[in-house]
């Protein structure tokens, strides 16, 4: 007598079977006939679980688990997540500058419409002096404390003063010049840096790897500074002026592309510095200001 005979598990092969072509492939028992084999489902997106019907009503079948048809991978989720945190991070710096750049217009249109306070001003050179090096100090410690930068509420007031004193510096410089040539300034810098942040949103020329050059055009430029002001030459302002305006516009460029990031950028800034972000623009921004005005003031 075959020691297997009457044993119904004795056809049971226990070695998975072949499944490479369907990587979602499991393993599915049917009890019938008192018998086990073992079925291959088709896909795991199918309604049914089986290719030729339901199992038998005798038998019964253990649950196959489907995906759902919404199913999405985690590398889509990951990139739809960094794509929304992005767009959000843009749209804190962008406001912020703007409320940056309203406030310090209106600084200077108080410096150079206010008679008191214009003349007071140019009777008082330690005021400007004092207030650039206010500005120097902020900006050393917004650039090297995290915490100051970072944690809300402390990021906006550090921000909100270094403003109002870059602010009231650039007032203290305006009241040198006439009031229309820094009218002239104030709407050749809106329309300059309006044009290169639509250029750096268009463009695929990727400016974030270019640190080193604009870094090393910027040392330069000021040795040239330093030149200038030893040899006192009219024409030699005109140049310095138009080296600074090509300098500051890349750096708009450069500073645009890191805030705005994606694949076609090198680097891109970290979403929790939107306030140094803004910062950084602000600043380009402010400094193409000066040297426009410097050269309107020579042109006039």
């Amino acid at each position: 007598m075959d020691k297997n005979e009457g044993n119904p598990y004795a056809s049971y092969d226990p070695r998975p079977p072949p499944y490479a072509q369907n990587p979602y492939a499991g393993v599915n028992y049917q009890v019938g006939s008192g018998n086990i084999s073992v079925v291959s489902p088709p896909s795991p997106y199918e309604n049914s679980f089986h290719q030729n019907g339901p199992p038998p009503a005798q038998g019964g079948s253990l649950p196959y688990a489907e995906a759902p048809p919404d199913y999405q991978s985690e590398e889509a989720v990951g990139v739809f997540s960094d794509a929304a945190v992005r767009r959000g991070f843009i749209r804190k710096v962008y406001s912020t500058l703007m409320v940056q750049l309203l406030v310090t217009v209106g600084i200077i249109c108080a410096f150079i419409y206010w008679p008191d306070l214009r003349e007071w001003t140019r009777e008082h050179f330690w005021f400007t002096y004092g207030l650039m090096i206010g500005t120097l100090v902020l900006i050393l410690l917004m650039a090297f404390c995290d915490n100051l930068r970072r944690r809300v509420p402390l990021n906006f007031i550090a921000l909100g003063l270094f403003t109002v004193v870059e602010g009231a510096m650039l007032g203290s410089v305006a009241v040198f010049f006439d009031a229309e040539a820094v009218m002239w300034a104030v709407g050749a810098t809106a329309l300059v840096s309006l044009a290169l942040t639509l250029f750096a949103m268009q463009t695929k020329w990727d400016f974030t790897g270019a640190s080193g050059s604009l870094w090393v055009f910027l040392w330069t430029l000021f040795s040239f500074a330093l030149l200038c002001a030893i040899l006192r030459s009219r024409y030699l302002y005109i140049v310095y002026a138009c080296l600074g305006t090509l300098l500051f516009s890349l750096y708009i460029v450069f500073d645009t592309q890191l805030i705005l990031g994606g694949k076609h950028r090198k680097y891109q800034v970290s979403p929790e510095e939107y306030v140094f972000a803004a910062l950084n623009l602000y600043l380009d921004i402010v400094s193409l200001f000066l040297l426009l005005l410097q050269l309107i003031g020579l042109a006039r």
